[in-house]
């Protein structure tokens, strides 16, 4: 009985994580601001599912494959959102380069 309580109080935290990333995407313009809003729904919610597999179904093979996957997802957001906010800004693969400018000497006055 309190297994499914705890289960269900994951799920629903779950639920209310995705649903209030959908609410910010729909209210941010940029797209850093959209990724930002999207990071909740691809990290926190997946973990808490992840839990709550764990809380129901104790310690076996499909437990130990979900906490995998989570795992796996966990380590890899960073690096997914920074490939995503490059890719929009379009610097992916490429360098920008600045060149730097000489200060400009003073002529003597005449």
């Amino acid at each position: 009985m309190i297994r499914q309580i705890i289960t269900d109080v994951l799920l629903a935290l779950a639920v209310v994580t995705v649903a209030a990333s959908a609410i910010g995407l729909l209210r941010t313009t940029t797209a850093a601001d959209r990724l930002h809003y999207v990071t909740p729904a691809a990290v926190v919610a997946p973990l808490l599912v992840a839990a709550a597999v764990f809380v129901r179904q104790g310690l076996d093979e499909n437990t130990g494959e979900t906490l995998v996957a989570a795992g796996f997802m966990l380590v890899t957001a960073p690096y997914l959102s920074h490939a995503t906010i490059r890719a929009v800004h379009g610097q992916a693969g490429q360098r920008k380069e600045t060149r730097r400018e000489e200060p400009r000497r003073k002529e003597p006055r005449r």
